[in-house]
């Protein structure tokens, strides 16, 4: 019989210590110590990428002019050392997947200190939550620990209905709150992102390895997940949550919810992709059964927490059925009698609401897939962001249909995947979303996207498939990977930061909004431009709103040409009105491209001379007006 010999590996070619000399020459031990050194292996250059990156940001989170962001955002006011430090961690993260067979903990280390890079500079910085809107989630959490209850059946204005029909993130939250001693949860929503983002993670690599064991194309999609991330649904607010409830029970039902006997040639190495995963084992029906009710209580959390998610669920279980290696109709039963109930009952006043409005809707796939309320992006860093959206959407799309094209038999086992990514699609023939549907089929598209985005860039290893055009791809894959990952940080940047002037409120801002809604009596209407500014929906369960630039361009440049009586035309009679005219709602307002240029200071300006509206508080960041009913006779100019 031949003797195996096992060829030394890189892991493995390190010489041993050689044995202890004996004997009258030997040296005792307090003899020369120089005579028994070893010599040390050098760090790693995963950790040493690792502190150069980290010692970079550090250096540069202190310099950045987040308090005078120009046109672009935050982009022009990141130093150099910020960015220095994103092509350090790439480069190290390229170098880390040369072992991640072996230490697959560095390509996990380097992904996680991206997800921090990336995103943890406003929640260590900023002094006011970022996202103006995601206020209302606070709002929501703070009037749970008020009054002890919500009211799902209330008519609340500024669709704030949705929130107590869908209460299970705020009813999380507020027990954080007082688990944590805060003051709101203001105090910890800027890191959302990172707690979700690192969450996510292992949810994400658990699906991978289903149908790939090649760790560097594992880790190689992570990476890019994060970097295509950028549409900015893991902030402070119930999607985010939602979505990682959503991953959770997909990665459980690709894994252990297998049929027997569906797997064929799928079992085969010869026959797979050197890459792919065999198919998990199969599990009998009484297997699948006690999974189900294991999963029934996340499916349930997933209902109570955010109102799409739940659909989105169950157009992914209804992609997985049309597999023979899926075909779970018990599980798809459960999932939709789950979203239905609650559709039929907490959630009955909007559902019903959407019903009505679907009639619309249906076949308007221009419309639903247009992006924001009304208006188009205006000024040098919207635009810009805006370009670089459509640019990260077809790059890595191109990169994914590339895979799908030229690696079909990693395609073929993968498909599940492919089918629970593409399923959300067909919702732009359903609903706009209120011009959310565009990030939202994004977003749920991304797992899948990302991994074959990956498998387009990390060629397969040496396997039973080999040929020249694949062993040129894999000397080329040494220059095109860390390319089209630095393109790609190159397109997150803009995507995320652009816009970023929106994003940050300064703390005078919200104290100037927290008091005029103080102060505003029950019952009273606040009348703002758009509800993209701090504590917009601050009381929201004791005021009435009315948002009135958040409509068609055409319109508001109607009610531009004489805002008091238009203003005045639509206030009740007998109710105690205030405008609120903010510095973000300025910078909101033209970003979006809801008011023409210079529309918000001839807004402002109007309503100050108007005699409907007496000025309550001026500050350099907005103003406060109380409306005051024209006496009889009265004309306005």
């Amino acid at each position: 019989m031949q003797q195996h010999v096992p060829v030394p590996t890189a892991e493995s070619s390190v010489l041993p210590a050689p044995a202890p000399a004996t004997g009258p020459g030997a040296p005792t031990s307090g003899g020369d110590r120089r005579a028994r050194w070893i010599p040390r292996r050098p760090p790693d250059a995963g950790l040493l990428t690792l502190l150069l990156a980290a010692a970079l940001w550090g250096y540069a989170l202190p310099r950045i002019g987040f308090r005078h962001m120009g046109d672009y955002g935050l982009l022009d006011r990141l130093p150099p050392a910020y960015y220095l430090s994103l092509l350090v961690l790439t480069a190290g993260f390229v170098l880390s997947l040369r072992r991640a067979g072996t230490a697959p903990w560095w390509p996990a280390a380097h992904c996680a200190a991206l997800l921090c890079a990336l995103k943890a500079p406003p929640a260590v910085l900023y002094d006011a939550v970022r996202y103006p809107w995601s206020s209302k989630h606070d709002a929501v959490v703070n009037t749970l620990l008020r009054n002890g209850e919500l009211r799902p059946h209330a008519a609340l204005s500024g669709n704030m209905s949705a929130y107590d029909q869908w209460p299970g993130f705020f009813t999380l939250n507020a027990g954080l709150v007082r688990a944590f001693g805060v003051q709101s949860a203001a105090v910890y929503a800027n890191w959302a992102p990172i707690v979700l983002g690192l969450l996510t993670i292992p949810v994400l690599v658990l699906i991978y390895r289903t149908f790939c064991q090649d760790w560097r194309l594992v880790w190689t999609a992570v990476w890019i997940f994060q970097l295509a991330n950028w549409v900015g649904q893991d902030y402070f607010a119930p999607q985010g949550l939602a979505y990682l409830l959503h991953l959770s029970v997909i990665a459980v039902v690709l894994r252990h919810f297998v049929r027997p006997g569906s797997a064929g040639r799928l079992r085969d190495r010869t026959f797979l992709d050197p890459a792919a995963a065999p198919v998990p084992p199969p599990t009998g029906n009484r297997q699948r059964a006690v999974s189900v009710l294991i999963l029934a209580p996340l499916i349930a959390a997933v209902n109570a927490t955010h109102q799409l998610t739940p659909v989105m669920l169950c157009i992914c279980l209804l992609a997985l059925n049309l597999t023979r290696r899926y075909r779970n109709l018990g599980l798809l039963a459960v999932a939709a009698l789950l979203m239905l109930t609650w559709d039929l009952t907490m959630g009955r006043p909007l559902f019903v609401e959407t019903l009505s409005t679907l009639k619309e809707s249906i076949g308007e796939l221009t419309q639903n897939s247009r992006a924001g309320y009304a208006g188009q992006l205006t000024g040098p860093g919207p635009e810009l962001a805006g370009t670089a959206n459509v640019l990260m959407v077809l790059a890595v799309a191109a990169l994914a249909g590339a895979a799908v094209v030229l690696r079909r038999r990693l395609t073929r086992s993968a498909l599940p995947l492919l089918l629970v990514s593409a399923a959300p699609v067909p919702l732009f023939a359903v609903n706009d979303y209120g011009g959310e549907m565009l990030f939202r089929v994004y977003l749920f598209g991304m797992p899948g996207a990302a991994f074959f985005a990956a498998a387009a860039l990390v060629p397969a290893l040496e396997g039973t498939h080999r040929s020249r055009a694949k062993a040129r791809w894999r000397r080329a894959s040494a220059f095109v990977l860390p390319a089209v990952l630095l393109a790609l940080l190159a397109g997150f940047l803009p995507s995320y930061y652009g816009k970023e002037k929106m994003y940050y409120t300064p703390p005078e801002e919200t104290a100037l909004v927290t008091r005029a809604l103080d102060d505003a009596p029950d019952g009273s209407l606040i009348l703002a431009t758009s509800g993209s500014f701090p504590q917009a929906l601050h009381r929201y369960d004791r005021l009435e709103h009315w948002f009135f630039a958040e409509q068609e361009l055409p319109e508001n440049e109607r009610m531009l040409k004489d805002p008091a009586r238009y203003l005045a035309d639509g206030i009740p009679p007998g109710t105690r009105a205030y405008v609120l005219l903010t510095r973000t709602q300025d910078v909101y307002t033209a970003g979006e491209g809801l008011l023409p240029a210079g529309g918000f200071a001839t807004l402002r300006a109007k309503l100050s001379r108007s005699p409907l509206f007496r000025t309550v508080e001026r500050h350099p960041y907005g103003v406060v007006l109380e409306y005051r009913p024209a006496v009889r006779g009265t004309t306005t100019r």
